[in-house]
């Protein structure tokens, strides 16, 4: 059985100086989980998240409701 490895990418919008995060999406279909980790350190931890707490997570910013 192969095991598939995570292709880690950054937001478009990530022009920031380095304070980003990047996820490897193509996971959730096979494993049901979205790994998290900080660009500035790839070899570091990585979170893992459920598919579905993400595409969560994803809806509330786009609709701004994590404002203070």
């Amino acid at each position: 059985m192969k095991t598939e490895s995570p292709r880690w990418f950054k937001s478009s919008y990530s022009d920031n100086g380095g304070a980003c995060v990047e996820i490897a999406a193509n996971l959730a279909a096979s494993r049901g989980t979205v790994p998290v980790r900080d660009s500035k350190n790839p070899g570091g931890p990585v979170l893992d998240f459920s598919a579905d707490a993400f595409a969560s997570f994803v809806e509330c910013v786009k609709t701004d409701e994590l404002s203070a």
